[in-house]
């Protein structure tokens, strides 16, 4: 009904106005901000209403009417991306390098073995149940497009990510925030990310380099060995040029601290870095703006101020675009039993794998099975990275649409426990301080 230019910039205001009534209904039950504006686009896009016959924000259809049609902005035939698909994308990219820019090297340094082993687990156990719990539906093909080895694994790199704010804030609300476990646990959910975008890049190369007419340069891409070659070699390149960066920042942060021209070429310098990991190097690039916030965040001060800037854009209009569009796009008219199955067994094993990977590792260490149980739990909180990752593996083809549903529920239900659980588990419990010896 819509269309044209301003047509977009009405469907920008209700977006933004759903969204922030969505996420502000959420956090007054203690549930996260980015489960609401997933919400807010299920409600003003097709997956409901559409069924009705009707949505504010939806697609040409002859058994739907919508007020905005998405597809009168495409601006590429070919691929079919619209415009909201390119505010989407800025959107995560800007997300990822906030989140990168708000890393702290030093404390990473300071956490020692015990927290890069509880990183390492929370990867590793997680990986291989989603793998496992995937195998059966992959081998019987009762989930239309979920087919391959490869899928299940993708679906277990969904589920390495970890997002330790809502741990953070039960730590906060409780007093415990500065205490030896709680800084374990955030440092662990850091490396942790850190792991998880590695693990994401190889199976996204993986998954996506199958071309058999592929040659010269792409061919080399194509090949398994091609691709870790890549990865290593953007790492390399990257960190080399971040080594060059740092001087740079530091200089100019210096010479004019607090200026505006700080973070438009910090986050210039994001865009270039997630440009240059996947056009160049295959490697996923939300893992190249994620690195490139956490070289900057070595230039303490230049990073604050930047990850201030950066996120007033993110949180405003981009961040709450890319969670929506989620919403938007999905479809449960072609929902099954079985993919609800396996939407609640994928749930079960992302809680649980982050529970015994993570507890058993600090209950190894020497600490309590009441340690290891927050350990675990604070570590099973799941937010925007998993989403993003999902998403991720739906552009590049690698899962079904379909399968989104499966990571909004695990952000439901993690939200829900995270908090519930900790807050019972720190009940009549002292833990160390930082200062206090072994």
């Amino acid at each position: 009904m819509f269309n044209g230019i301003l047509g977009f910039v009405l469907a920008l205001a209700i977006i933004m106005v759903s969204t922030k009534v969505s996420g502000m209904f959420c956090r007054y039950f203690g549930l996260s901000q980015v489960l609401g504006y997933i919400i807010a686009g299920v409600l003003i896009g097709p997956a409901i209403f559409g069924m009705l016959g009707f949505s504010v924000i939806g697609f040409s259809s002859e058994s739907t009417a919508s007020l905005i049609k998405l597809d009168e902005f495409v601006l590429d035939g070919r691929d079919n991306f619209t415009v909201l698909d390119v505010f989407s994308k800025i959107g995560v990219i800007m997300i990822m390098f906030t989140a990168g820019l708000n890393t702290n090297v030093d404390d990473l340094k300071k956490t020692g073995l015990i927290a890069t082993l509880i990183a390492i687990a929370g990867v590793s156990i997680p990986l291989v149940f989603g793998l496992l719990v995937s195998l059966p539906f992959i081998s019987s093909g009762v989930i239309s497009g979920f087919e391959s080895v490869i899928q299940g694994v993708f679906v277990g790199a969904i589920l390495t990510a970890t997002s330790v704010a809502i741990t953070v804030s039960v730590f906060k609300e409780l007093g415990k925030i500065h205490t030896k476990i709680a800084t374990t646990i955030v440092s662990a959910a850091i490396i942790d990310d850190v792991i998880g975008m590695v693990v994401l890049s190889v199976v996204t190369s993986l998954g996506t380099t199958t071309s058999l007419d592929a040659s010269g340069f792409d061919w080399f891409k194509s090949q398994w060995w091609g691709t870790i070659i890549m990865i290593i070699a953007f790492f390399v390149v990257a960190i080399g040029v971040g080594i060059g960066l740092h001087y740079l920042f530091k200089w100019m942060d210096k010479k004019w601290p607090n200026t505006h021209r700080l973070p438009i070429l910090g986050l210039a310098t994001g865009f270039m870095y997630a440009f240059t990991a996947e056009t160049i190097f295959g490697v996923a690039d939300i893992t190249g703006a994620y690195l490139a916030g956490v070289l900057l965040s070595t230039v303490n001060r230049m990073a604050v101020y930047t990850e201030r800037r950066v996120e007033i854009n993110s949180y405003m209009v981009f961040g709450p675009v890319f969670f929506a569009s989620i919403g938007i796009n999905m479809d449960f008219a072609g929902m099954s039993g079985w993919l609800i199955l396996f939407s609640f067994l994928f749930v079960a094993v992302g809680l649980l794998g982050k529970i015994i990977g993570c507890g058993a590792v600090l209950k190894a260490s020497g600490g309590s099975w009441r340690e290891a149980g927050i350990s675990g739990v604070g570590m099973m909180a799941r937010g925007e990275v998993a989403l993003i990752v999902t998403n991720k593996g739906i552009e590049a083809g690698i899962i079904p649409s379909d399968l989104m549903i499966m990571t909004v529920m695990l952000i439901l239900f993690s939200s829900i426990l995270t908090p519930v659980l900790l807050k019972k588990l720190f009940n009549g419990y002292k833990p160390k301080e930082l200062t206090e010896p072994d």
